[in-house]
């Protein structure tokens, strides 16, 4: 920890032997020139953990007259050492409490400290050296390429390190879901023995949580709004927009859009054979069948087609975190399983469709999974200005985070390709747009106002369905004919649907469409108000 949060955990613990030592009145002196923040740490066995003191509590606890207060004990080591330290003096396997800093260093598998930045290269770029695996959702253990693998599992709650040895049988199971951060089931006896410590998972954690809070809002101090916890995908209860995900309040709007586009896609043509608008009178299995084989191709999408990440709530909280970060109660509670075949990445969200469909957190497990399946380090590459976010203003979803949804990659514009802009000097600016045609297509209302331009790989997509941009609102409008997707520059006149998920509908909008597409010159809404 550097700045802020070494100023904090030192104020905590001289507080800490004030209090030991009775001095009331010192503390009171010291909390009026220096008050309390939110980050002041108030509990000693937190404070202890923090600063790596629990092998230092223990020898102090078994000394005849043992010191009452950790700073006490940290001096004495200090003088009897002469400032020298060694690594596993302590019974427990850890460096000494000052010789390493949380937040700011991490193990790696062969023992290694690491500074932050290669923690964060390698945990969150292409090729994360930290893995931790998981009894396989698709009942199969997964294991990495070396002969000896590495893995964290639960117990009561809390991690425990584990190191599993492979058998050939082993390396040659289909199915591969590794690279998690956080472990399922315990693993059998027979299978694991200790390698690595607690305090060392908790930095890497700790570490992985505050860049994907960067990645999302721009600083690891910022929360998920009520808005974003309370949404998930439910589907509509009216008869006739079963197939309709329903949006709570304001704010998600575009991760919504882009998995009901989705849907739709799997719905009308891929999973029924009719042609005919029957196929949207749909059941609860169906639908629910929709939702995670397009949750799948989305994640899948992200993840290039190689590997996807799932996020998965446990339910309760799994490790403190540690350093300069505010929790809001979601990211700790969040165990992660990568797949490398889509078979297993759609195998594991149908086990965990609840979650995204009917759970609390729901929106936030696809986005943070989108996240990690694309890997923050090359999210961070696709945007044009790196310190972009993913969740802007009032809790709306940003371009980027709707491209990564629909496309796969979190560019920052909508145009075909990419574009040059002349910087001066021979300089020039690369901005980033869409690299191909997309299954799902993307309108804007700010191309009306010349605000920007949307390329032919979103207006003209695989399939007749495009998510709508209109101001701060994201909402879908489709075709249930796949014809018009290549025929429509011939068509004459068709119908759209409208459909969107927080304007409380209660049956379908249909709009009649006459002359050319996209260009849309006559629009009959059909007695229905004009949204658009």
């Amino acid at each position: 920890m550097m700045g802020k949060d070494v100023e904090e955990v030192s104020a905590s613990l001289v507080r800490e032997y004030l209090s030991r030592k009775g001095l009331k009145k010192t503390i009171a002196c010291m909390d009026e020139e220096l008050p309390r923040t939110n980050s002041s740490i108030n509990n000693r066995s937190d404070l202890r953990r923090i600063l790596h003191l629990e092998g230092l509590y223990k020898q102090n606890k078994a000394e005849e007259h043992p010191l009452k207060s950790m700073l006490e004990m940290i001096v004495k080591d200090r003088m009897s050492e002469g400032g020298k330290t060694k690594g596993c003096r302590h019974g427990d396997n850890q460096a000494h409490p000052l010789e390493q800093t949380i937040s700011s260093s991490s193990i790696d598998m062969t023992g290694n400290v690491k500074r932050e930045e290669d923690c964060m290269e390698n945990l969150l770029g292409d090729s994360p050296r930290y893995l931790f695996i998981y009894k396989n959702p698709v009942d199969s253990f997964a294991v990495h390429p070396e002969s000896e693998r590495s893995v964290y599992c639960l117990k009561e709650g809390f991690p425990s390190e584990k190191k599993v040895i492979d058998t050939d049988s082993q390396k040659n199971r289909s199915s591969r879901i590794r690279r998690g951060i956080m472990a399922g089931p315990i693993a059998s006896s027979s299978q694991v023995m200790n390698v690595v410590n607690e305090s060392d998972m908790i930095s890497v954690l700790s570490c992985l949580i505050q860049a994907l809070k960067e990645i999302i809002f721009g600083s690891p101090m910022a929360c998920f709004t009520e808005e974003w916890k309370q949404q998930n995908f439910t589907f509509s209860d009216t008869p006739c927009l079963k197939y309709g995900i329903v949006q709570k309040k304001g704010g998600p709007c575009g991760v919504l859009a882009a998995v009901q586009a989705c849907v739709l896609q799997k719905l009308l043509f891929e999973e029924s054979s009719s042609d005919s608008l029957d196929v949207l009178e749909v059941s609860n299995i169906l639908r629910t069948k929709c939702l995670s084989r397009a949750l799948a191709d989305i994640l899948w999408r992200a993840g290039n087609m190689k590997r996807a990440t799932v996020a998965i709530n446990t339910g309760r909280s799994l490790f403190t975190p540690i350093g300069r970060y505010k929790s809001d109660g979601i990211l700790e509670m969040i165990t992660y399983v990568t797949m490398e075949t889509l078979d297993d990445l759609t195998s594991v969200l149908e086990q965990h469709i609840r979650q995204f469909e009917s759970g609390p957190f729901g929106c936030i497990l696809l986005t943070v999974s989108a996240i990690l399946s694309r890997t923050i380090a090359t999210i961070q590459s696709d945007m044009d200005v790196p310190t972009s976010t993913l969740i802007g203003a009032h809790g709306y979803c940003t371009q980027e985070l709707v491209n990564l949804l629909l496309c796969g990659r979190a560019v920052s514009n909508v145009f075909d390709d990419e574009m040059k802009l002349d910087s001066g000097n021979g300089n020039f600016t690369l901005l980033k747009g869409i690299k191909a045609h997309c299954n799902i297509g993307l309108l804007s209302l700010f191309e009306h106002y010349n605000i920007c331009k949307v390329g032919s790989h979103l207006k003209t997509p695989k399939f007749p369905i495009w998510v709508v941009c209109s101001e701060s609102h994201f909402s879908v409008l489709f075709c249930p004919s796949e014809d018009l997707a290549t025929d429509h520059c011939r068509e004459e006149e068709f119908d759209l649907y409208y459909y969107d998920g927080l304007a409380n509908q209660q049956e379908p909008i249909r709009l009649t469409v006459c002359e050319s597409f996209p260009l849309g010159n006559l629009v009959s809404w059909n007695n229905t108000d004009p949204i658009l």
